[in-house]
């Protein structure tokens, strides 16, 4: 099977749908209407204008391109909130972007990938110094 082009939408969630439960995916979904309960996949999510998501999400990357999303979110590589776009709860990725006029509410944690800690040949870094 050929692999899909990085920006096609492999399933979406149109306006004026609702959805309960837990959504497991792979490729790219995109959710435009009501969506209540679990997400996870290792690929891309995008939550488009006008959604309303109450889910705990954790997946590679998360898109906020408007819509709001009430809870825990989780991306192993990056999350992205593009104003007038709302998330209400904690976010943990070790890549973050929020656009001026976005509403959060809620604690960011961005920790260093393993690939990140392995590429600088320590454990983490402790502290800042600076050389000459």
């Amino acid at each position: 099977m050929d692999a899909l082009p990085s920006t096609e939408i492999t399933a979406l969630l149109g306006r004026g749908t609702r959805f309960e439960g837990k959504l497991y995916f792979e490729g790219r979904v995109r959710i435009d209407g009501l969506f209540n309960g679990e997400i996870k996949s290792d690929d891309t999510l995008i939550i488009g204008d006008g959604a309303e998501v109450h889910a705990e999400i954790d997946v590679a990357t998360v898109i906020v391109r408007g819509g709001a999303v009430h809870g825990n979110v989780r991306a192993s590589q990056a999350i992205e909130i593009h104003a007038p776009g709302k998330l209400i709860g904690n976010i943990s990725s070790p890549s973050v972007f929020i656009e001026r006029g976005v509403e959060f509410q809620g604690s960011c944690r961005m920790d260093v990938t393993e690939d990140e800690k392995l590429a600088e040949g320590r454990p983490a870094r402790d502290g800042a110094s600076a050389r000459a």
